[in-house]
């Protein structure tokens, strides 16, 4: 048998973000196909990275960085988690490339699809693993979900699909400087829940990803308030079935428990749970009166960010620099949407124009 992979983290951010994820890669799980061991963190100062540290995992003892580089340098460290703000990943994933890091990176990858081919080429140069963090992708619901509708086709023809991500995140309340107000920083409601309503359309929509799935027609509406979109609005049409995706995030308000629906030609299927981007079960409601609707529920201990983290210490373990979930050219296909989407409705960051 093949044994089960140890991955030595380098933590790089520590926000919201990485405290959740740190707090997932350390739980005791019968079934972790992985082992994951906290083995540095970097932080723009050492006193942050300490608080941090004490913290989210005050049992252990990671070597703390009062520096990015410091981190990346580690020849203790396999890989690099980035959770910094979107504006930043594709210098901190250059960096990291540079001193031969594996990398997982927050989503969005990049501000746009230029910068996520600039960080693959180097990835690539290099021959390190690379992958963004698009943890919902990698749940049991969302491979099981998948697999209803595109192999054993429950619902039939799939018709339409609406996702809605909504937070409210009290934007005006916050300063200039708030990564949520401030465009350099990539803010916007698109790049930070919206690509979570992009990620169920395109799933539900097509059974194919990255290269090999039918290119669909975008229309889209932006509510912008100084050049930054509080809400989003977006259609995807796929001309070769009519298939449509009804797909929306907002920074205003928060969205029901039950964010999304599934429409086919023998029955609907609803999506709930705490957020877009964590569902926690489904429920199949058949056309057909005589057939009995089904509830598929999905527990699982912490948040689910180990989902992931385990897919790509497997992938490392076998010489992979690719995750066949979450392929490089799907990540460039998100991106290439988004921008298409912000560049139509005039949310350019200054990135953008380099």
């Amino acid at each position: 048998m093949t044994s089960v992979p140890t991955i030595r983290w380098g933590i790089i951010g520590t926000g919201w973000i990485s405290t959740e994820v740190v707090k997932d890669l350390i739980l005791e799980r019968p079934d972790a196909k992985a082992v994951h061991v906290i083995q540095a963190i970097g932080c723009s100062s050492l006193s942050k990275g300490q608080a941090f540290a004490k913290s989210t995992i005050p049992h252990l003892s990671p070597t703390v960085y009062g520096s990015y580089a410091e981190c990346y340098a580690d020849p203790k460290v396999d890989l690099i988690y980035i959770g910094t703000p979107h504006a930043f990943h594709k210098d901190n994933c250059l960096e990291a490339i540079q001193h031969g890091k594996h990398i997982l990176c927050e989503k969005a990858f990049t501000l746009n699809a230029r910068e996520a081919r600039e960080v693959f080429a180097a990835a690539k140069a290099k021959g390190v693993f690379i992958m963004e963090a698009m943890w919902t992708r990698f749940f049991p619901l969302m491979q099981t979900l998948q697999r209803l509708l595109h192999d054993e086709k429950i619902i039939g023809d799939i018709l339409r699909v609406f996702a809605d991500f909504g937070l409210n995140m009290d934007v005006k309340s916050l300063g200039p400087e708030s990564r949520l107000k401030n465009k350099a920083l990539g803010a916007g409601s698109l790049l930070d829940v919206g690509i979570y309503s992009l990620t169920w359309g395109l799933l539900c929509l097509d059974r194919n990803i990255a290269d090999k799935a039918e290119k669909p027609k975008v229309v889209s509406l932006l509510s912008l308030e100084e050049g930054v979109d509080m809400t989003s609005s977006f259609l995807l049409l796929y001309p070769s079935t009519g298939r449509q995706g009804i797909l929306t995030s907002t920074m205003s308000v928060k969205s029901d428990e039950t964010f999304a629906r599934i429409e086919g030609s023998k029955g609907t299927i609803f999506v709930e749970g705490p957020g877009t981007s964590i569902p926690s079960r489904f429920k199949y409601v058949p056309n057909n009166k005589d057939e009995k609707e089904k509830v598929f529920e999905f527990e699982k201990p912490g948040a689910g960010y180990y989902y992931e983290a385990d897919a790509v210490a497997m992938d490392i373990q076998a010489g992979r620099t690719e995750n066949a979930v979450m392929p490089w050219a799907e990540t460039i296909r998100v991106m290439e949407i988004m921008d298409d989407i912000r560049y139509t409705n005039g949310a350019l960051f200054p990135q953008d124009a380099e």
